[in-house]
């Protein structure tokens, strides 16, 4: 007997060094609705990541938003530019540390400090809220 292949779960963000692609979540084929009102889109704001999405004691890439979201605890979500300080790469992948492909830098994913590489600085912050599972910058 043979297994199925795939599995009708819809795709997670559980590899930490795949960075979260939310640039779009409508159809072309799809009509475009009235504009709803700034206070009702903001009520509606889907969040740039779930906090399941953020797996604890590492973190996420969300690269549309130069963003990483990292989860140094259980329920303590971090924060930072995706921007490297050594020469403005983007950083690409989060294990234990962020890490830039360019030159080798590590980040602390609690701090955002360099903790490896040619990295000066650290790594600016971004304030976020965490509402239930849903993640947005402040």
């Amino acid at each position: 007997m043979l297994a199925a292949c795939g599995d009708d779960e819809p795709e997670k963000a559980t590899d930490p060094g795949k960075p979260i692609d939310r640039s779009s979540t409508a159809s072309p084929d799809e009509p475009t609705p009235e504009e709803p009102s700034s206070a009702e889109s903001s009520e509606r704001r889907p969040g740039i990541a779930s906090a399941a999405d953020v797996p604890v004691g590492s973190g996420v890439v969300i690269a549309e938003q130069k963003l990483v979201i990292t989860q140094p605890t259980k329920g303590d979500f971090k924060g930072f530019t995706a921007i490297c300080t050594h020469q403005g790469c983007t950083v690409n992948r989060v294990t234990d540390t962020i890490n830039c492909p360019c030159h080798g830098s590590q980040f602390s994913i609690e701090t955002g400090e360099p903790v490896a590489g040619p990295a000066p600085t650290a790594l600016a912050a971004t304030k976020l809220v965490v509402q239930g599972d849903t993640i947005n910058l402040a």
